[in-house]
């Protein structure tokens, strides 16, 4: 039996209200396939998804004619972005040529598909032709320059080589060339991505010795989407930047390349022995170079910087009550190679809801919001598809959109849920009306269970106990993580101030093994990541009940409360970051006063003192608390008006008007220091991090930037920016009062 939760907003009504979406819920399920999903993903993925490639437009029409069928008003929108495709490329040492594209393994799709596949890329690195000794950086993360600053070496006129992992991989070519390195070779370390991890495919699910992660090295924390037209539409008659003068484009070759080459690099290295934390798993002695006598590297790609289209599929039932509130759905089909995983196990689930719901239409039942499906192209270049599509309607989204719900992929396990974290309860509802096949709980009590035994781990952070405990709170709303980027979600959320939920299953099989490689094949997945295809029935579930409810909903769905207490939990973190700099400066400064750095290394190796860190001045943080504080009356006012009330249908339209923006009063329309086109005060992906995600990031990223006269102003844009939120909220509750 399903442990009964609190509705907290009570978007429906009555008992009778209650038990018609239970009924509706019941519908939409039982016309939901896994064997259907399993058809459909061995069709969408028999050749190479890329943009650009005649498969990806073959499914683009496809996708496009079964929501017609099924009684949608359909249409395919077409944008014009740069999506550079290699033409040459080489990485070489003395006799030594890497292989950069993987072999087909037989009974695999990667044996039958007949249409070539990218080799090895990097999309939106900066093409060259460069020769120099080779650097191992381990991660390439800031941290990591800092230790080899401490060993003495310098990446200035050098090659580096990094593994995958810590940071997203645009994050690496970027910081690289930062530090003067004229070129940039990433591979998968057996150690995070490989054979130490498990057997590797076809025996496992884990990356083979040949296999290459594709990916894109476009510098997205500036801007993602089209880099030649940032902030509109990529269309006809657009004004666009160049290659030259696109600064999302980085300014130096990068290429992927398979551990098993990464091998013969690696071990060609001399000088210091690598830190201990920068040791993987390949049978060598890893080293640091820098030194004279390094054998040279030859680094070389040429491509193709034409225009290419990317198709969005777009499609339409409008609301027979407010068909000027959209509820908005969306997952991208296009794919590295064939994409099973990523992104056609979501695609195949987002279109058995899109079937489900058409029959519920056919039957009679009409939604009373316009739901909008997305089938989003182009989103692996870097989002191209969807950002294109949400700077195009920039002006309707922000008045008509009441949120968007996202996927990528699926496998078997748990639910997670990230967005806005106002729209928890949303998440809980729709996943505990769903049973986990596995469990046989619902699928919310089971991401509970999860959540409360990670707690138990001495491992486990301060956050994860926090969200444990607050998710053992009878009637209390499962953790919605903050969101970053990385999907489609990041337009809405992160641009336009959309309230925004990003759902996906996972977590029992290490089926990433393949990600973004040539075996990301229909056989790994339905035998790896998703056996039947029983979770994409389940994603299919949970998501449908979730759109569902947000078409029907007649009070706001925003839970404030949790909002409330996510930022409030950022604001002190936030605090403590500038402590702990203030305080580790300030140590620092005594160190090298007394050479401590010189004397505490080995006189036989190279050695180099840290750069000084800036001392770090005190800040006022008293607007952005007395904010939260505010925040959190108006929240739980809000609350206790919303489990009373019986609003009739005049207060229902003006809450409605009030709290369908609330999530745009987070927003500042000058944007992030220094990328502007991230206008959420409260996340965003972090500037050296790629997808994960900062919170409170122009005030975290002013600090640990050092840009600290820039602090005081981002404390008052949030401060200010929660106190409007805030003053949203006493106006609905004055109105669920009246």
């Amino acid at each position: 039996m399903i442990r009964p939760l609190s509705w907290g907003l009570a978007a429906l009504l009555c008992c009778g209200a209650a038990f018609a979406q239970g009924s509706l819920n019941e519908r939409f399920d039982a016309s939901l396939s896994s064997k259907d999903q399993t058809d459909w993903l061995k069709l969408t993925s028999a050749e190479p998804n890329h943009v650009g490639s005649p498969h990806d437009k073959k499914n683009a029409e496809w996708i496009l004619a079964q929501y017609k069928k099924w009684g949608w008003d359909a249409h395919i929108e077409t944008f014009d972005v740069l999506f550079p495709t290699p033409i040459a490329e080489a990485v070489e040492m003395g006799g030594f040529k890497a292989t950069l594209q993987e072999k087909p393994i037989p009974g695999d799709t990667s044996a039958t598909a007949k249409d070539p596949a990218l080799p090895a890329y990097l999309a939106y690195q900066g093409d060259g032709d460069v020769t120099a000794p080779l650097v191992y950086v381990n991660y390439g993360t800031e941290a990591d320059y800092l230790a080899l600053q401490q060993l003495g070496v310098s990446v200035k006129g050098k090659i580096v080589i990094a593994r995958y992992g810590e940071v997203w991989r645009g994050v690496k070519p970027l910081l690289a060339s930062k530090h003067g390195a004229i070129g940039c070779i990433i591979y998968s370390d057996p150690a995070d991505d490989g054979y130490a991890q498990g057997d590797t495919y076809p025996k496992g699910a884990l990356r083979p010795p040949q296999g290459i992660q594709r990916g894109s090295a476009l510098d997205m924390m500036l801007t993602p989407g089209d880099p030649y037209t940032p902030g509109y539409g990529a269309v006809p008659g657009a004004k666009r930047l160049t290659k030259e003068t696109a600064p999302s484009i980085l300014k130096i070759p990068a290429l992927p390349i398979s551990y098993a080459d990464a091998q013969v690099l690696l071990k060609s290295i001399a000088g210091p022995l690598a830190p201990r934390n920068w040791r993987g798993a390949l049978p060598i002695t890893y080293r640091v170079g820098g030194g004279a006598g390094q054998p040279a590297v030859h680094l070389m790609v040429k491509s193709d910087w034409s225009l290419k289209p990317v198709r969005d599929v777009i499609a339409t039932i409008k609301g027979s009550e407010w068909p000027d509130q959209w509820v908005v759905r969306g997952n991208h089909f296009d794919g590295w190679v064939e994409g099973a995983s990523d992104p056609l196990s979501g695609q195949v689930a987002l279109l058995d809801e899109a079937r489900s719901i058409g029959k519920l239409v056919q039957s009679g039942w009409k939604p009373k919001r316009t739901i909008v499906y997305t089938s989003w192209d182009g989103e692996e270049p870097m989002l191209l598809g969807s950002t294109e599509w949400v700077e195009q309607h920039a002006d309707e989204l922000k008045r008509k959109a009441v949120i968007y719900i996202n996927t990528d992929g699926n496998s078997r396990g748990f639910m997670r849920a990230s967005g806005t974290q106002d729209i928890g309860q949303l998440a809980t509802r729709a996943a505990a009306g769903v049973t986990d096949p596995e469990a046989h709980v619902s699928v919310a009590d089971r991401a509970r269970a999860r959540l409360q035994v990670e707690a138990l781990s001495p491992a486990a952070s301060p956050e994860i106990k926090e969200a444990a405990k607050a998710a053992a709170e009878p009637g209390s709303s499962l953790p919605v993580g903050a969101p970053g980027s990385g999907s489609d979600f990041s337009g809405f959320v992160d641009h336009l101030g959309v309230t925004t939920l990003d759902f996906g299953f996972g977590g029992e099989e290490p089926g990433g093994g393949v990600y973004h490689s040539r075996y990301d094949t229909f056989e790994h997945h339905t035998r790896f990541d998703d056996p039947g295809m029983v979770y994409g029935k389940v994603m299919a579930a949970t998501v449908g009940h979730a759109v569902l409810a947000a078409a029907d909903s007649e009070l706001p769905l925003q839970h404030p409360a949790d909002l409330a207490a996510a930022i409030k939990a950022d604001v002190t973190k936030v605090e403590k970051l500038a402590d702990a700099r203030r305080a580790a400066a300030e140590q620092q400064k005594t160190l090298l006063a007394a050479n401590a750095f010189a004397v505490a290394s080995d006189p036989t190796r190279p050695h180099g003192d840290p750069l000084p860190l800036r001392p770090v001045p005190k800040f006022d943080f008293t607007a952005l608390d007395e904010a939260v504080a505010t925040l959190g009356k108006s929240a739980g006012a809000y609350e206790a008006a919303v489990k009373g009330a019986r609003p009739g249908p005049a207060q229902i339209a003006e809450l409605q008007g009030i709290m369908q923006t609330i999530d745009q009063t987070l927003m500042a329309e000058e944007g992030l220091p220094g990328r502007p086109w991230y206008k959420n005060l409260i996340y965003a992906p972090g500037r050296y991090i790629g997808y994960g995600v900062t919170t409170l990031p122009g005030i975290a990223e002013s600090i640990t930037e050092e840009k600290f006269d820039a602090v005081p102003h981002q404390v008052s844009l949030v401060a200010e920016a929660l106190k409007a939120y805030a003053a949203r909220l006493d106006k609905a509750t004055a109105v669920l009062k009246g």
